[in-house]
Formats: structure tokens, sequence, C-alpha cells
């Protein structure tokens, strides 16, 4: 896994900004590269204001969204449509305003989907459907993705890792189901650290005050995953810390980053 880097910038807007711009060439690169991408989507306040302001961005269209594979990392197993799912809030924010092939568009399973009211069947499924995408090269039961997109949480949760919870010991399935949530709903569908770790880039974004203590952990060399998960979310080739100015307000002293304008 890869040391992370910490880019710092002045505020939340910012900072969507900055990851949206930052996104939409990581994607045109690895599409200029082998014709096509994959990336990861998160939830949450920071996660769908980077889809939004991604949206707004001219330099959108020199994306060929029709060769742009989407993921989640995480889903809250409510029925489709749910405003708390992810994939609510990222259809809204930006993926049902561009040419996007719905074949590529990987939603994790809803409560009302076609494995009814069970997250362990809807969880395999979601597994089932990384194994199919994963290419020879990419050496394993997961698609290398080009970038994951993880929010980390006032207890340096990722995705739905939670400290302690049985998810963060998974060596090999690649999407768990979540019981009992700290954080409402209790029930939840997850990728999990081998899955996540198979990226080629791992971006973990913090914005706010009441992240900065989680940050500082997850940055701790010391911090170990199960009681710190975004500790364990590292990339192959890069791991960065996108924060704004009060997210990254406990960094140690001495710690590298890129500061921003």
């Amino acid at each position: 896994m890869t040391p992370p880097q910490v880019v710092v910038h002045q505020d939340q807007k910012l900072l969507a900004q900055a990851v949206a711009d930052r996104l939409v060439t990581r994607i045109v690169e690895a599409q200029a590269d082998r014709g096509s991408a994959s990336v990861v989507l998160t939830g949450g306040g920071v996660g769908t204001a980077v889809l939004a302001e991604l949206n707004a961005l001219g330099a959108r269209d020199a994306i060929d969204w029709g060769r742009l594979d989407v993921w989640w990392g995480d889903e809250r197993f409510l029925p489709a449509g749910d405003e708390e799912r992810n994939e609510t809030g990222a259809r809204g924010a930006l993926l049902d305003h561009v040419p996007l092939d719905p074949a590529r568009v990987h939603a994790m399973g809803a409560s009302d989907g076609p494995d009814g009211d069970d997250p362990e069947a809807a969880a395999e499924r979601y597994a089932a459907e990384l194994r199919a995408a994963a290419r020879p090269e990419d050496h394993g039961p997961a698609p290398r993705f080009d970038v994951v997109l993880l929010g980390i949480g006032p207890d340096a949760h990722v995705a739905s890792l939670f400290p302690e919870l049985p998810a963060l010991r998974e060596e090999e399935r690649t999407v768990v189901a979540v019981h009992g949530s700290p954080k409402p709903p209790p029930v939840r569908i997850s990728l999990t650290f081998p899955a996540i770790r198979a990226a080629e880039e791992v971006w973990v974004l913090a914005s706010g005050e009441s992240k900065a203590q989680a940050v500082r952990l997850a940055l701790d060399p010391e911090a170990g995953p199960l009681q710190v998960p975004a500790a364990g979310a590292r990339g192959r080739r890069a791991t960065v810390f996108l924060l704004d100015r009060a997210a990254a307000a406990e960094l140690p002293p001495g710690l590298e980053r890129i500061a921003s304008p």
C-alpha cells in the first residue's frame, strides 16, 4: 500500500471544486490509456458536492461517459429511490445529467430489489458483478478501479466499515452486509478492504472540524484499521487525503502536505 499524500484546500466549496477537476483529469487519462475508466463513488455531504461541481464543469464533456463504469463503496439497505441512499444523491447531483451507459452504472442492491430484504444476498450479487467486471490483468476478484472516493466519519469509518465491526477482518470477500451500524440505518452493504485496496488510487475526502481528529488518527502510521478504519484505506499507486482547512486542523506539524489556494 502507498503512503498517503495530503492536500489542503481553503474550504468545502473549493475542496469540492478541486476534487471534481482532479476526477475529470484522472478519468480522461484512464480512458486515453486503455479506452475506459472506473470510479467508486461515496455519499455524504462532500461526496455529493463533488459530483454537483463536476456536473457544473465545462470540462465534464472531456469524459466519454459511455466508457465509464460507476460503482459505489457502500450503500444504505433501503428501498430504491430512498433519499438516504447514496445512489439517489449521486443520480440527482450528476448521473442523471450525463450520457452514461446504464449497464455500466453498478448500483448496490436495495431492500425492495431482486433479493428482497436479504442484505447478504444483495452483497453477494454485487460481489458477483465485481468478479464479472474484473479483467485477467486485475489479478483478483474485483476490478482495479482507477479511483475510489471515500468519505471519513468522525469515528474514522470509511464506506460502511465501522470501528471494531467484523467486516474489518474480511480478507477474501469484496462485499459484505453490515449489521448494527452505529450510524443509521443499521443495515448496509459495503466494499471491504480487499476491494478498496485493489484500486489504483484511493482519495479520502474530509470537510469540517468534526473530522479533524479522525483525519489525524487515519494518518498516524501507528494506527490500526480495526480501531481506525480509514488507516486501512490505501491505493496501489496513490492514496490522497483531500481536506479543507478545518478538517486538517489537527494534522501533526511535521506531516508533509500540499497547500492549495
